[in-house]
């Protein structure tokens, strides 16, 4: 996230239509403002705090079954995608939406998908369809692989966030 900050280059300025949700507006103006400080992303879930400890905290307690649906809504993506990424399985789903509340596991899985969702809108200035096409599609810097399938792992997810950022400096996949 440094060279958001650092390099002249970079426009954290997204470009987002009026109709979208409070948590893309809440996104955006972290962005423009650069005070969530790499952690503007757990706007998608529906999270307002953006220190690095209560966001380890919230995860250790659990998120919201509903971070989920905020994350399609914010997204476009599908639940049931987003879910699969973060290995939730249907039935196990279910369950935490009687219970209310993901274990920590998952919590950590769909933080993570959030993360590689919010550089993926970053990256293409608030475009929800344009995010979700790309991150959908295979990618030849991944070796040809969808960013979202990539995504299952934290060293995939962290090998689509250096092809994002490679691309956000116009250096070549």
């Amino acid at each position: 996230m440094w060279q958001l900050y650092c390099c002249h280059m970079a426009t954290p300025v997204l470009k987002i239509d009026r109709a979208e949700t409070a948590d893309l507006d809440e996104l955006r103006e972290r962005l423009k403002t650069a005070s969530a400080l790499g952690y503007y992303y757990v706007a998608l879930l529906g999270l307002r705090t953006y220190e690095p400890l209560r966001i380890a905290a919230t995860v250790r307690k659990g998120l919201a079954v509903s971070s989920i649906a905020r994350l399609q809504r914010n997204s476009s993506l599908p639940a049931a995608t987003i879910a699969e990424i973060a290995q939730i399985s249907p039935r196990t789903l279910a369950r935490r939406k009687k219970t209310g509340k993901l274990d920590p596991d998952e919590s950590d899985r769909l933080m993570r998908v959030s993360r590689v969702i919010g550089r993926a809108l970053e990256l293409f200035e608030g475009n929800r369809t344009a995010a979700s096409a790309w991150l959908s599609s295979a990618q030849a810097g991944l070796g040809g692989v969808a960013p979202l399938e990539l995504s299952r792992t934290d060293v995939g997810a962290r090998e689509v966030d250096n092809l994002i950022g490679r691309l956000e400096h116009g250096i070549p996949a």
